[in-house]
């Protein structure tokens, strides 16, 4: 074969697989990730189903690739704005620049936020593929955690004596450099975040909070003083 040949062998996969995700994306605003066919998707192409499988052998195998991208989609988006910000920033800036765009991200791409932030898609887990991508945001979260530490010190409060253990044992986890404390506070951070973004995407503030971007960027500046980060003087 050619390396012609082979070169236009790879486009068009590349091709039709992104139109097989395209389909997919389109199923899951217009019905959930629940009822994601196969077959659907190859109908709505054109494609008989046994050419599909050749892309992906199975539901499973594509909603996978979907939350994979939908990770790396919302990790950059993050990283951009990060990026934007980072070299003249104080930390409690960056932290909640990075907050900002996981919510318009989400607000943007509410059905992908929901595959991955949502209900869990029944008869599907998620395998090891996907922690790389969906450790993102939190690695550069702890990046700024980390600098602040390093820099100025962090403030978080003592942890209570029985909870020292489990947060040893995340710590090691996660980021072994920095104090058992802060590490908790940063995974009570995390679960808040994504608390107040999935209540805003799922419609839990309709009639409760009006001005949601005002409200957001309070409730983010909180969640970097509960970590620890500290306003310049």
């Amino acid at each position: 074969m050619s390396s012609a040949t082979s070169g236009a062998r790879a486009r068009a996969r590349v091709e039709v697989t992104a139109a097989i995700k395209d389909e997919a994306r389109r199923q899951l605003a217009a019905d959930g990730a629940a009822k994601l066919s196969l077959r659907a998707v190859a109908r709505e192409l054109g494609m008989v189903s046994s050419a599909l499988y050749r892309y992906f052998p199975s539901r499973d195998d594509l909603l996978t690739a979907l939350i994979i991208d939908a990770y790396d989609s919302l990790g950059a988006a993050a990283e951009e704005a990060h990026a934007e910000v980072a070299a003249s920033a104080e930390p409690v800036r960056r932290w909640t620049v990075v907050c900002e765009a996981v919510r318009s991200w989400a607000l943007a791409r509410p059905h992908e936020y929901a595959l991955i932030y949502g209900s869990p898609v029944p008869g599907y887990s998620a395998p090891d593929s996907t922690v790389e991508a969906a450790a993102r945001v939190g690695r550069l979260l702890i990046g700024i955690v980390r600098d602040a530490h390093q820099e100025r010190g962090v403030a978080v409060q003592p942890l209570p004596g029985g909870l020292r253990t489990e947060a040893e044992r995340i710590a090691a986890d996660l980021a072994p450099d920095l104090p058992p404390a802060v590490i908790m506070a940063m995974v009570a951070a995390w679960a808040q975040l994504f608390g107040l973004v999935g209540f805003e995407v799922f419609g839990q503030f309709n009639r409760v909070v009006e001005d949601r971007s005002a409200f957001f960027s309070y409730a983010a500046t909180q969640l970097a003083h509960g970590v620890g980060l500290l306003e310049q003087k």
